[in-house]
């Protein structure tokens, strides 16, 4: 009888639940222990409140100042739910008081919130991806001269770029490509496409506490970082400080700084001789919070040390950014894998929220959804807890190879999950996603490796580029004479004879040839002259996936911003200067209107009937504010009437301004809902099937059209002939061979009577 509801419980007053609290401590029967140890209600203004005392062994803790929060306590020797079980309401928890609301450690919810700083404007923005993070298929010519290394010889990620190099000649090359890879004039044409208004960068756990091969490899990073944010909030953009980076790697892939899960098999390699191979992808793991068992499929010890550091490296972020304005928040943790246990991810995403939320109140956090983008995992987490949002990931590449139509329908139907999302979770950002539609851009499954069966169709080869940090750089360029090199992974991908597999082209399709829109299962590679339709086809989808994205959530960052390959699938600046991307604001039409036949129906935006009538009230004074309306007239309503004519106002203005950048958030007051509005054909304008149709002919047409010509012509000369030539008429009339034709009706009507055999009155010679 003590688990009131959190709606009850923050209507009290503070003295009503410090009451409540001793009655029910006073009370209280035994009941099993809860997994999580909690705080006592502190402040951030008060003195160090003690933690609450437990009988459980001491465990690493996230400092808050004064506010000491424990990590959830997992036995080594019993492997964490990897479930979303509900923690229920804690009466003896009477939360922590913190700017601008009151966070609840027992069941991660937060409660008063003033929501100071309402998300209301969209993101629309590009990664920096590969700059203080490296990867090699983004940057390929930092990672050329390890082709033809062995064990000891090959980098494949920013860890063992650092080891293989050693400090010195890592920091050397890094300086000479952090120098280049981002500068002012990219920023400024950024800023000049006018559809940018946010920057994502991806930065290294290792920048703010080094380990290891990082140490004085990295150094400097910081500074480079430093001009970054100033040049960003000279032009306008916010950034967005993603940690891409943890300790012993949160998902195994190279872009968390160390590929995990790797075993070096050239000793199992007898021919052909000197062959050197790995094995990465059917044994990958990640070992950030803990020791994976592949065989168990679970993590059977726990690595507290770990997720500490992580906390820490926050903390470092914090004390140095905290008070920068161009900083929109920071992304505690980039692509955590599916496997990752959640309730301790969860706990790690408290911890960081809070700390996060005393030093720098204003910041968003925002939460990549472990690739589990489902209400199951993440509905009523951070309920009421302001300036959170959840980060997915949306990629067309490791698709199957399929129709343009599958890829546009796939990239419109992302609208419906992630509309359900912002219902049930609430503010949803597209971290990641790109134009590609398939797996060829070199390396992107690793350094000289690939999945198992990818890529799935034969890629484009284009020449290799010229190094981006000039002809300094070791290994570069490529030497045109020499096919694929080591080391070999599990699968191939590589520059050949210098030259380098990219994204494929799309042809154009020709129905009236029978093709019937699959013409993508049989066509080259590369598009034979005059059917290439790459630019439509990703013209297309470039509207479609903006409309879906930045229609329904709160924005957007494409990956990536720049490739060191010609590939502009994944290059932002490269697809503005293909026009696959519009630049300006984004409002067009095209965009607003591109996704109409594959939605089943519209979605409009409507209050909250959960959300406290003061707090629907600020939402629509905002928006009523915004319009130069009088709010006043709010005030007097109450109930349903409030409620109702919030939704008229709030649907208003998000439909009317969501092309320019609006969401339906109004404070947190606001959520969209489906509804089967619908349009006629006429009301849009887009080339949904975008198919162009090349006017060539079968053999037995031009055949026919020839015959036909001739036919024409003969007969037009013929009738020339008889009106012009009194010679070539009296012939014809005195023709023997010809009288069926000349004694017929029409015949003597229009060239005379047949002249008789035999006569003599008629010089046909003159």
């Amino acid at each position: 009888h003590h688990n009131i509801p959190v709606s009850f419980w923050t209507m009290m007053s503070s003295s009503l639940r410090r009451a409540w609290a001793l009655f029910a401590l006073l009370t209280a029967t035994t009941s099993p222990p809860t997994t999580f140890v909690h705080a006592k209600k502190t402040s951030v203004n008060d003195a160090t409140a003690p933690p609450e005392e437990t009988a459980q062994p001491p465990k690493p803790t996230a400092s808050v100042d004064d506010l000491t929060l424990q990590i959830p306590n997992v036995a080594e020797d019993s492997p964490p739910d990897n479930g979303s079980a509900a923690l229920s309401y804690d009466p003896a928890d009477l939360g922590q008081d913190f700017k601008h609301f009151t966070a609840f450690s027992s069941n991660h919810t937060c409660a008063s919130d003033t929501h100071a700083l309402p998300f209301n404007n969209q993101i629309r923005g590009v990664n920096l991806g590969g700059w203080m993070v490296l990867e090699p298929w983004i940057t390929p010519s930092l990672f050329y001269q390890f082709l033809g290394g062995n064990e000891t010889a090959v980098a494949m990620d920013h860890y063992s770029f650092c080891r293989v190099l050693g400090p010195e000649e890592g920091n050397k090359q890094l300086r000479r490509h952090w120098e280049s890879w981002v500068t002012e004039d990219i920023l400024r044409e950024l800023k000049d496409s006018g559809a940018v208004n946010s920057l994502r960068v991806p930065v290294g756990d290792f920048m703010f506490q080094p380990y290891g091969p990082y140490v004085g490899c990295t150094d400097g990073a910081l500074d480079y970082l430093d001009q970054l944010l100033d040049w960003a909030h000279s032009y306008g953009f916010s950034v967005l400080l993603d940690v891409h980076t943890q300790k012993d790697s949160q998902n195994g892939f190279d872009n968390s700084g160390q590929t995990m899960g790797f075993s070096w098999t050239s000793g199992l390699s007898t021919y052909p001789r000197d062959l050197t191979t790995f094995q990465h992808w059917p044994i990958r793991s990640a070992n950030w919070m803990g020791e994976f068992d592949p065989a168990a499929i679970n993590y059977t010890t726990i690595k507290y040390d770990n997720i500490q550091h992580s906390l820490d490296v926050i903390g470092s972020l914090l004390e140095r950014y905290a008070g920068h304005p161009a900083v929109l928040g920071v992304e505690p943790v980039n692509e955590p894998w599916e496997l990752t246990p959640l309730d301790l991810l969860k706990q790690f995403y408290w911890d960081a929220y809070l700390m996060v939320k005393e030093k720098a109140p204003f910041w968003k956090f925002i939460m990549h959804d472990s690739f589990r983008f489902t209400p199951e995992t993440w509905g009523g987490f951070m309920k009421g807890c302001p300036d959170r949002a959840l980060d997915t990931h949306i990629y067309q590449a490791w698709m199957d190879p399929a129709s343009r139509l599958t890829f546009y329908n796939n990239a419109c139907a992302q609208k419906k999950q992630i509309a359900l999302m912002e219902r049930e979770f609430g503010p949803v950002i597209v971290g990641e996603w790109s134009l590609a539609t398939d797996n060829c851009a070199m390396w992107l499954n690793g350094f000289n490796d690939n999945l198992p069966g990818f890529p799935r169709s034969p890629c484009k080869y284009i020449p290799c580029s010229a190094p981006y940090m000039g002809t300094d750089q070791p290994g570069t360029p490529v030497d045109i004479g020499k096919p694929v090199q080591g080391p070999y992974g599990t699968g191939m991908s590589g520059p050949s004879f210098g030259l380098c597999p990219v994204d494929r082209d799309w042809m154009t399709e020709r129905y009236n040839r029978g093709e019937g829109g699959m013409s993508w299962m049989s066509s080259p590679p590369e598009a034979p002259r005059g059917r290439d339709g790459t630019d439509e086809v990703m013209s297309m989808l470039a509207l479609k996936k903006i409309s879906a994205f930045s229609g329904i959530g709160h924005g957007f960052y494409f990956w990536n911003f720049r490739t060191d390959l010609y590939n502009p699938q994944w290059s932002y600046m490269l697809a503005l200067e293909r026009g696959w991307i519009p630049k300006g604001n984004l409002n067009d039409d095209r965009i607003v209107n591109s996704c109409h036949r594959e939605d089943e129906g519209a979605f409009v935006c409507e209050s909250n009937r959960d959300a406290p009538e003061d707090s629907l009230r600020a939402g629509m004074s905002y928006a009523l504010s915004e319009e130069g309306k009088d709010p006043r007239y709010i005030y007097d309503l109450h109930g349903n009437d409030l409620y109702d004519e919030a939704d008229t106002i709030f649907n208003e203005f998000w439909d009317s301004r969501r092309a320019q950048g609006a969401t339906c958030d109004f404070g947190g007051v606001a959520t969209l809902a489906e509804t089967n509005k619908t349009h006629s054909e006429d009301y849009y304008t887009d080339d949904y099937y975008n198919v162009v149709e090349v006017n060539t002919f079968p053999f037995w047409k031009i055949i026919a059209i020839t015959v036909a010509g001739v036919l024409v012509g003969s007969f037009v000369g013929f009738s020339l002939a008889m009106r012009f030539s009194p010679k070539f008429n009296r012939r014809v009339r005195s023709s023997a061979m010809l009288r069926p034709m000349t004694s017929s009706r029409v015949f003597r009507k229009s060239f005379g009577n047949p002249i008789e055999l035999g006569y003599t009155g008629l010089d046909i010679d003159n």
